[in-house]
């Protein structure tokens, strides 16, 4: 996101020591601030009120979010890219070092940059994207690329209706690469970055929720738009489960690194997902998502607003999170197992409790269709 807030590094200690107590504290004072408002305020559009005047400038946008780069309001292949693009910019954080630039925009408006680096690999299409909405509308990237993927989260079926706060100052040099973790890396390696980022491994294995409404295109060039799940168009639990199905894993070889093959065709999984589905570190977590969509959304929601703030300073921010729309409502097919498989295929990887047992889709086994490009 566009703005990073220069912290020193005694700072970023105190951060890193405890980063969750001072997202409440300052999201406190950003609602304190809103709640002191004791009346709505109209826009000028004559048709929206809000809590805060600030908010206003946000409907037009939205709307042209909507209808220009989300066909209208579909869960596609925009939303999936606008949702992976809200992690790859604000991940290139670190509350030790002085590297990166959190959630700042840094991606798209230093995008020659980083989207030549590896893990960023395929994300210069919805840059370019984004880049005239931005323009047209006056909107800093950092906040662009936030708001879209809020927006966007809200045309898949089941989605929590995430917050949004306002304010990211425009980012004045780009993010350092190597901070985007990839595919391929270890549990280990993962889990350090994300610390290291002020990212828990609970709210890690939560922000993988996203993985539910994905489609790879470079992991494996040969199959693009191949999704994670069965259901890559809804919000829902499907990722959790299939992943735990028993699979093989490629070896690390140019054109498949990071890919791991997935019992049902048409579908890929990443190798990072396989891994930490089976990990003894994050494999009961992984798990407690499997059957349990509130939570899901909940805790998908809370480290949603963790990442899309992280490198920004809470207390110059508008919460504005009243405008995101309300998402479409949860299908109601809830968990299960694809067709033509048993709970025999799940492999059990949490040693203290026993997957949900959950019943199979009726009929033979099919193939899950691709994601269609836009």
């Amino acid at each position: 996101m566009v703005g990073r807030v220069s912290l020193h590094c005694s700072h970023r200690h105190n951060m890193a020591f405890a980063p969750l107590l001072a997202l409440l504290l300052a999201l406190a004072v950003v609602r304190q601030s809103d709640a002191a408002l004791t009346k709505r305020v109209a826009c000028a559009d004559g048709i929206h009120t809000v809590t805060n005047e600030a908010c206003c400038v946000l409907f037009p946008i939205i709307d042209d979010i909507q209808e220009n780069l989300f066909d209208g309001g579909v869960c596609g292949e925009e939303v999936h890219e606008s949702l992976r693009l809200t992690f790859h910019d604000a991940i290139a954080w670190s509350d030790f070092t002085d590297v990166g630039g959190g959630a700042d925009g840094s991606i798209i408006t230093f995008s020659e940059i980083e989207t030549a680096f590896h893990a960023n690999d395929g994300i210069d299409e919805i840059v370019e994207a984004q880049k005239p909405f931005i323009a047209r509308h006056n909107i800093t990237a950092g906040d662009f690329i936030q708001l879209a993927g809020a927006v966007g989260l809200t045309n898949c079926p089941g989605a929590p209706q995430l917050e949004f706060l306002f304010g990211r100052p425009a980012a004045t040099e780009p993010a350092q690469d190597k901070l985007v973790p990839e595919p391929f890396d270890s549990v280990t390696d993962i889990i350090a970055r994300f610390t290291d980022a002020g990212v828990t491994t609970n709210q890690l294995i939560a922000l993988l929720s996203s993985h539910t409404v994905a489609a790879a295109d470079k992991v494996d060039v040969t199959i693009p738009g191949t999704p994670f799940d069965s259901t890559p168009g809804i919000f829902d639990t499907q990722i959790f489960i299939e992943v735990q199905l028993q699979g093989t894993l490629f070896p690390g070889t140019a054109g498949n690194q990071g890919e791991v093959m997935s019992p049902l065709a048409g579908e890929i999984r990443l190798q990072s997902d396989a891994s930490l589905a089976r990990d003894s570190r994050t494999a009961c977590l992984w798990q407690s998502f499997a059957n349990d969509l509130p939570r899901m959304q909940s805790e998908f929601k809370s480290a949603m607003i963790k990442l899309s703030t992280l490198g920004q300073d809470l207390t110059q921010m508008v919460d504005c999170s009243e405008v995101i729309p309300q998402p479409l409502a949860a299908s109601v097919h809830g968990a299960h197992l694809p067709a033509g498989l048993t709970m025999a295929d799940i492999q059990q990887a949490c040693d203290t409790t026993p997957f949900p047992s959950l019943t199979a889709d009726p009929g033979p086994a099919t193939s899950v269709a691709p994601v269609p490009p836009s």
